[in-house]
């Protein structure tokens, strides 16, 4: 499996964090629900119907997100994807019987949805190298990419942090190298969402 090492390293960090929180958003984190709420508003930029549409939740902790869009799209399939089984099963235990809902901890490549968002997902790289997070960094958006038809986003710490804020074990990644990577490889139609009061960035594919 390619980045065996960084997902089984990032599979124990978030573990742990769940087992010490519970399925909060400090259990995948967060500092608050509300800084997780905030990144949602950016993420589901992306989604531009208001008929009914299919959405990955690519990295869906215990299912935040899905109890987030509940309240602002009226109809849409939701499927969570993580790599930690004890995620699945609190977000399945969470939104049990819930109509259009699934999760799992696997995904096949002819699996497609509209869209596909990540949230948090390239924040902590703990020992690992810049370098090689980085190629792994790349290699998560490619998955996003090619399991949405319509479009896809996701959100990262920014290189414009204040530097005493900044820690060793998280990711600062360039916002302009993002955009134009996506701009590049992906689409023409590529937004860079840094105007929110979080020092991250978030980015917007459409296809």
């Amino acid at each position: 499996m390619k980045h065996e090492a960084i997902l089984k390293d990032v599979d124990a960090y978030y573990s742990t964090k769940l087992k010490e929180f519970g399925p909060s958003a400090k259990g995948v984190d967060w500092n608050s629900e509300e800084s997780q709420n905030a990144r949602f508003e950016e993420l589901v930029r992306v989604i531009q119907t208001t008929d009914s549409f299919s959405l990955l939740d690519y990295g869906c902790g215990y299912g935040a997100l899905c109890s987030f869009m509940k309240s602002r799209y009226p109809a849409f399939s939701y499927h969570g994807y993580d790599i930690s089984k004890h995620m699945i099963e609190v977000a399945e235990k969470a939104h049990q019987k819930q109509e259009f809902v699934t999760f799992g901890n696997s995904l096949q490549d002819q699996d497609l949805f509209d869209y596909a968002v990540s949230s948090g997902l390239f924040n902590v790289k703990l020992e690992h190298e810049v370098k090689q997070w980085n190629e792994y960094v790349l290699h998560q958006i490619h998955a996003l990419a090619s399991h949405s038809t319509k479009g896809f986003a996701f959100n990262m710490l920014t290189s414009y942090s204040d530097p005493e804020y900044m820690r060793e074990d998280l990711f600062y990644a360039d916002p302009c190298y993002m955009f134009d990577y996506c701009k590049r490889h992906f689409s023409n139609n590529v937004s860079l969402l840094h105007d929110y009061q979080l020092y991250e960035f978030t980015i917007v594919v459409r296809l």
